[in-house]
């Protein structure tokens, strides 16, 4: 998991060091507000990308997990509220989950969610954006999947059967994202649960909340 961290921190860090050499002041600049307007204004967003995601287990010491490799993709709405503070509300399609390596084999879940942040966008330099706020999480469905080395089993449940996962999750949002174009946004997030998906927990699977860091590509319309 470290070494995926490492590379998305990398890739946004060159991507903002490009960014910022194609920026060029005017000779004759207006106040600093008229460096962003090109990207200060109502857009709606098509999200792709991807998640690494984990959990952070509220017990069960002897519970220890490994990163999953998962996909985000949805939409997004970005309003202009006062220089240079904008709101952006967005829906999207996200994956988490955990593998685990136990005696026995491998195990793998996944959980798919709808995610529904609404995030306040600080504009603080040219072409990059500073964005923090809550995000509600809806569970659609929980895919188990157990490697022995020999077989594969794999058990999908749904949202509407009785499994003892919280339907809906309260979470935080914190990121960043650079302005590649005017059309084009480079994201990165780190998201994680306020409330646990298993509220109680058992004696196989400890009480836990998801965490995720994500990096992908938003194309402004």
């Amino acid at each position: 998991m470290k070494k995926l961290f490492f590379m998305a921190a990398a890739m946004l860090l060159i991507a903002g060091t490009v960014s910022a050499q194609y920026y060029r002041p005017r000779q004759h600049a207006r106040p600093r507000q008229s460096t962003y307007n090109g990207n200060f204004r109502p857009t709606f967003e098509l999200i792709g990308g991807i998640n690494i995601a984990n959990i952070v287990k509220s017990n069960g010491g002897n519970f220890n997990t490994n990163s999953k490799i998962g996909a985000n993709v949805g939409v997004g709405f970005d309003l202009p509220v006062i220089y240079p503070l904008s709101i952006t509300v967005e829906g999207l399609y996200s994956q988490k989950g955990y593998t685990q390596n136990t005696p026995y084999g491998e195990f793998k879940q996944r959980t798919d969610f709808i995610d529904v942040p609404i995030l306040a966008k600080l504009h603080v330099a040219p072409n990059f954006n500073v964005l923090v706020g809550p995000q509600v999480s809806f569970l659609l469905s929980t895919t188990n999947t157990f490697d022995n080395g020999f077989t594969q089993s794999t058990q999908q449940v749904y949202n509407n059967t009785s499994n003892g996962y919280n339907k809906a999750i309260v979470g935080g949002v914190a990121g960043v994202s650079f302005d590649l174009g005017r059309n084009v946004e480079l994201r990165g997030r780190y998201n994680i649960d306020l409330s646990k998906i298993n509220e109680q927990g058992d004696q196989y699977v400890p009480a836990y909340r998801n965490q995720v860091f994500q990096i992908g590509l938003g194309i402004k319309f």
